[in-house]
């Protein structure tokens, strides 16, 4: 069985005051999703169902309004973004600013060096996806070698398909032995 919802009395006086004046949805949604629950006994579920939301959004935005109303409550962070990175974007930039240099001038950039260094810099393993996706947040992208040669000519390729021998004929300065291979 879960356990009974708490729900503060100041915050509940609090909630009256927004709903009172409330000049936006989320704000009165807010309020409402702390109102409903304290006044009528409203389960998570049928709150949601009442105001046209999820059960989890019915949680955050109590959690929401909790905050608002708490100065001494730190903010929680929205949804998305980089919660646990290892380094800004700054940061990220110009530690890959070396490799940006030599690899603009045509030389190939090889992960492990570029993981070890980043690894050195952090003071912890990292795995090779880390670098991966960092490089791929700067837009560096992988650069594969092409199908063909950019010299090669098809017409000579097709010149020399044509006028291939279709069996191999050993020259007639090599001996044949027995066994039907050249010695």
């Amino acid at each position: 069985m879960a356990r009974p919802r708490c729900i503060d009395a100041d915050l509940v006086g609090k909630a009256k005051e927004i709903v009172a004046e409330a000049k936006d949805l989320e704000t009165l949604r807010s309020a409402q999703a702390v109102l409903l629950p304290a006044l009528l006994g409203a389960t998570l579920e049928q709150t949601a169902v009442l105001l046209g939301i999820g059960r989890a959004t019915v949680n955050r935005l109590q959690r929401d309004l909790r905050c608002r109303c708490a100065e001494s409550v730190k903010p929680v962070a929205e949804h998305g973004g980089r919660h646990h990175e290892l380094m800004t974007l700054a940061e990220e930039r110009e530690f890959l600013s070396p490799w940006a240099k030599s690899a603009s001038a045509g030389t190939m950039l090889v992960v492990s060096p570029l993981r070890a260094a980043l690894s050195q810099k952090l003071g912890r393993r990292v795995a090779a996806s880390v670098v991966y996706r960092m490089l791929a947040r700067h837009g560096w992208r992988k650069v594969a070698p092409d199908t063909r040669h950019p010299k090669s000519d098809p017409q000579a390729q097709e010149g020399w398909k044509k006028n291939c021998p279709k069996n191999w004929q050993p020259s007639p300065n090599q001996k044949m032995s027995k066994g039907g291979g050249c010695d």
